[in-house]
Order: structure tokens, then sequence, then C-alpha cells
């Protein structure tokens, strides 16, 4: 029966492993176009346009080089690196912020060596949320390697809103949505994303996709283990690992959902309040972790 059990939690994990990247963004973009009143795309439409992107070949412009060519690949096998190991568990989790900042690298240098104006915009924008939000994501993955546990009273619980509240925000941040980005208006000089890939086309394009959603499927599932593992109403559903997986699969969906309303209803911010805001984030992180420790 033991067997059996472990067995069936290992093929929740793989399905999930191969259709939360897609499911995530199908779900987020879905809950957008309905709180907008719009019936919108298919949820698997992300999966369908990766396809036929990565079945046409890529248009160079006049500057490429090494980076135009390679730096889709390196995106999506860091990505795909970045999926397993949030997934898998296979290593320690602080692992996170580097192979971000690897996809990250990889499209900053796409869209430096293209050297349009609105890549490197997007480029700059993106260096500077990087800078601000590692930090805040290196101490959450510290609290998620520690024993910290949120306990069952008023005062752990209200760490535990606060603590998530902090970790919602950089993810935010680094999936450069409201307030620090919004892709709705498809305005060259509101995004961040996909300014850097304006130039981008055929394979190229379809392989940086998939790296943002391995990316963001990644974040997701990562606040919702850091949820399960962490709050002790949730401790005994972890322990069962057909229900962990369950609950990490739903989890990381009702993130999407969620993510996906606010986005249709918030707005962003002008760029020079987002060092500030990150900036007080991290403050208010760190002393929220050095209270959280102090109480343990």
């Amino acid at each position: 029966m033991v067997t059996a059990t472990f067995l069936l939690g290992i093929l929740i994990q793989i399905f999930a492993f191969i259709s939360l990247p897609f499911l995530c963004g199908g779900v987020l973009q879905k809950i957008r176009a309905y709180a907008q009143g719009r019936r919108g795309a298919p949820v698997l439409q992300i999966l369908y346009d990766t396809v036929r992107m990565i079945k046409k070949s890529p248009i160079d412009g006049p500057f490429s080089g090494f980076f135009s060519e390679s730096s889709a690949i390196f995106a999506f096998a860091f990505g795909l690196v970045l999926w397993s190991l949030v997934s898998f568990e296979w290593a320690s989790l602080l692992l996170i912020p580097f192979l971000i900042g690897m996809i990250r690298f990889a499209t900053v240098a796409y869209a430096v060596e293209n050297g349009t104006s609105f890549g490197g915009m997007g480029a700059a924008r993106e260096t500077l949320l990087f800078i601000f939000g590692e930090p805040i994501l290196i101490l959450v993955l510290v609290v998620l390697e520690s024993n910290v546990v949120f306990h069952e009273n008023f005062a752990h619980i209200s760490f535990a809103i606060l603590f998530f509240l902090g970790a919602t925000l950089i993810v935010l941040s680094e999936l450069a949505k409201p307030p620090f980005d919004d892709p709705r208006t498809h305005l060259e000089l509101t995004m961040v994303h996909e300014a850097m890939l304006l130039e981008a086309s055929g394979r190229t394009r379809g392989f940086f996709e998939l790296a943002h959603q391995f990316k963001t499927a990644s974040l997701f599932l990562l606040l919702t283990k850091l949820g399960l593992e962490h709050v002790e109403v949730f401790l005994g559903v972890s322990s069962v690992p057909i229900w962990k997986e369950l609950a990490s699969f739903g989890g990381a969906i009702l993130l999407s959902a969620l993510i996906g309303y606010w986005e249709a209803n918030s707005t962003r911010r002008k760029w020079i309040w987002i060092p500030e805001l990150l900036g007080l984030n991290f403050i208010f992180m760190l002393i929220l972790g050095i209270l959280l420790k102090l109480g343990k």
C-alpha cells in the first residue's frame, strides 16, 4: 500500500512537471480576461502558440551575433533546470536566484546585442528589478531552508500573512506584474519582459516564452510549497506524498488565478517609485525574519 501511494505521488509530480508551466500562464490569462469582461483565449493557448513558434525559423536583425543565436537556448535550458529544481527539490533551493539570474542574463544579452532602444530600455528595467529583488528572494529561501514553522496562534498567523504578502510582492517583481509593469497595455514604453523580445521571432521567441513560463510556474509552486511546509495547519497534508503533490498542484493553479485577478484590477506605478517599494520590502522582510528567528 505504501509503495502504491508513493508511486501515485510520483505520477502526480510528473504530471504537474509537464503541465503546470502551461496551465499557470493559461489560467492567469483566462482569469485576467474574465475579470475584464472578456472571454479570453483557451487555457492551453500558450502551449499552442509555443509549438507554432518553435516550428518557424527566426529572422535575425542586422546586428545579430552569438547572443542572438544562443541566448534563447540558454534561457530555455536554465529555465528547465529551475523548474526541475523547484518540482523535485534535487538540490538546495538557494540555487534558485542563480538560475533566475542566468535566465535574466540571457534575455538581457539578447536585447542589448540587437541594439534597439526599446530592448535597451527593457534590459535596464529588468536589471533594476533584479538588483532590488534578488536579496528579498534570498531571504525568502533562507526561511524555506530553515525549520521555521508558523503555529496556530494569532501572533504566528499574523507573521505568516505578512511574510507571504512580502514574498508575493517579490514574485510580482520577478514576473514584472503590477505594480512593477502592466502587460495589458501592450505599449513598448510600459513593458519590461516584452520590450526585450520585440526583435525575437520563430523558435527564438518560442524558447524565450518557454523559459518565462518555467520561471512563472517555479515561483508559483515555490510559494505554495512555502505555505505547505512551514504553516502548522498544512503540515498534516504535506506529510502524505499524494496529498502534498495534489495540494502543491492546486495551490499553484489557485495562485495563478489570484495573480490574474490582481493583474486585471491594478495598475503600475512610476519607475522612480519602484526602488523605494522594493527597498522597504527588503527591510520589512529582514526585520520580520529576525523576529521569527528570535521567537522560534
